[in-house]
């Protein structure tokens, strides 16, 4: 069952109906599950089932079917299997024969991808970047020919080394939307080029609080004199020694070709240059959560 992402009034009656019908409710963190029944006067058991549990759960909760009690899976936000935990319950429960009921509500993924105007026959959901910096890189140099909208998770310790990647991997050209503290009290839709976000960020500290989702919109077509033979065969032979910026620069000089297409080819072409000096993957940190705000108040958090 989806929770709220933020604002708790966008909890639906369906929802609302089947916490206070249910025996059980499996929630990720009890804290946060908790406040939001105490703010509809719910009165439920809440049991724990978040990453570290997640297969044992599974096993209890289709104990609990076989009682039988009803139970309800939530997340702290969102909907359980869709970067959160859950997955692994809603596979156990099937496997044992029982009936799985989505119960859908808000989405950050959905909610972003609405107010980006980044047009596209579908999209691509990514979830969080990778922590260390070149696997970072490697993800976002996958998306340099994505012909839909992309969406990522990104977290607010991360965000301003992560535009500096987007900016190495995409090129300054790329247009990305920020989507911060969806449906809360800061909430905050911005539309840039990769190469203006870090001015953006970096221009009022606020900017970089607060859980974002970022819209990386879909590749611009490539003019015909990017993609000519001429244009392909220089680049391919500059990109085996050098940098892809420096490769781009010279090959635009040599063809007449934009520099920013050329750029493109030349991550496509060449070795994996990380233009950084040796040693650049610096970050320590880990997905372990300890980002994450213990409080108990969902609606209207101060991001500031």
């Amino acid at each position: 069952m989806a929770t709220p992402i933020g604002n708790l009034r966008d909890l639906t009656f369906r929802a609302l109906d089947v916490l206070r019908a249910v025996d059980l409710i499996a929630a990720e963190d009890t804290r946060h599950s908790r406040h939001l029944l105490d703010h509809f006067g719910i009165d439920a058991r809440l049991v724990a089932v978040h990453e570290h549990n997640e297969r044992a759960s599974g096993d209890k909760v289709v104990k609990w079917l076989a009682e039988p009690r009803s139970v309800a899976l939530v997340t702290d936000a969102g909907t359980p299997g869709v970067s959160d935990p859950g997955a692994l319950v809603v596979a156990a429960v099937l496997a044992a024969g029982y009936r799985v009921v989505p119960i859908p509500g808000a989405s950050a993924v959905t909610a972003a991808l609405s107010a980006a105007g980044a047009a596209g026959d579908g999209f691509r959901f990514a979830g969080f970047l990778p922590v260390r910096q070149e696997a970072r890189r490697r993800a976002l140099r996958a998306l340099i020919d994505e012909t839909v909208p992309v969406v990522l998770y990104e977290a607010p310790h991360r965000i301003r080394e992560s535009i500096d990647d987007f900016v190495q991997a995409l090129g300054p050209g790329r247009r990305i939307t920020f989507c911060r503290e969806l449906t809360k009290l800061f909430e905050t839709v911005h539309v840039c080029l990769a190469g203006e976000a870090g001015a953006w960020l970096d221009a009022d500290p606020n900017r970089l609080r607060g859980e974002f989702a970022v819209v990386v919109h879909p590749a611009p077509a490539a003019p015909p004199d990017a993609a000519s033979v001429d244009a392909r065969r220089v680049i391919d032979v500059l990109a085996r020694a050098l940098p892809p910026s420096q490769a781009a620069r010279l090959a635009a000089e040599i063809t007449g070709a934009r520099r920013g297409d050329l750029y493109r080819l030349a991550l496509l072409a060449g070795p994996d240059h990380a233009d950084a000096a040796p040693g650049a993957d610096t970050d320590t940190g880990s997905d372990d959560g300890s980002d994450v705000d213990d409080s108990d108040t969902i609606n209207e958090t101060d991001a500031r």
